[in-house]
């Protein structure tokens, strides 16, 4: 008789645990949230490490003065420093004249403005400009002539922006002629400004 009590009894009881089983599961069915879509993390940059740590970083080149970097032409460091060799690679072009003048010509201004471009790309390269005449006329003439001639060059040189203090003249009149011949050919030759290179 116990049994069959005990049997009687707990039917409901499990009948009940069932029930409220299927409950609950029922319960966190209907109330369970949808999925939501989440936004994807942000992907942050990575960090720069310091140097050594095998991070590759890209740094700036410097930018050269002018100086360093002329626009055209060679730079200053890389000139002969033989001033001798320097003086025979011919950076520097002469200005010619006509006879028993120190007017300079269309040809001599064209050759000046060459040499006032290189120079000026060469701030620190100094030149002696040579006044130089041919044989005729007496020797004091032609001195004071080579004298025109060589501050004839440097003022115009100045006057397209060369500094002045690049620059020194001199003149030789006729005693140190190019040619050595007697006619136009030669004398021709010896009247001009004839530029030095004294420092680089």
């Amino acid at each position: 008789m116990s049994t069959l009590w005990n049997s009687k009894a707990l039917g409901p009881v499990l009948l009940g645990v069932l029930l409220l089983a299927a409950a609950c599961a029922h319960h966190q069915a209907v109330v369970a949230p949808e999925p939501q879509s989440v936004p994807a993390p942000a992907v942050a940059a990575p960090a720069q490490e310091a140097p050594g740590t095998g991070t590759t970083t890209v740094t700036p080149e410097p930018r050269l003065s002018p100086a360093e970097n002329p626009e055209s032409g060679i730079r200053t460091s890389e000139l002969p420093a033989d001033l001798e060799q320097l003086n025979k690679a011919g950076y520097l072009k002469d200005a010619f004249f006509d006879t028993s003048k120190s007017a300079l010509r269309p040809d001599a201004r064209d050759a000046l403005a060459a040499d006032a471009a290189w120079l000026k790309e060469h701030p620190t390269v100094k030149l002696t400009i040579e006044g130089h005449c041919d044989e005729r006329n007496t020797e004091e003439y032609n001195l004071a002539l080579g004298w025109r001639r060589a501050n004839a060059a440097k003022d115009y040189l100045v006057s397209l922006g060369v500094g002045a203090g690049q620059i020194t003249t001199i003149s030789y009149g006729e005693e140190k002629p190019f040619a050595t011949c007697h006619n136009e050919s030669c004398w021709s030759q010896n009247r001009r400004a004839h530029f030095v290179i004294t420092a680089r």
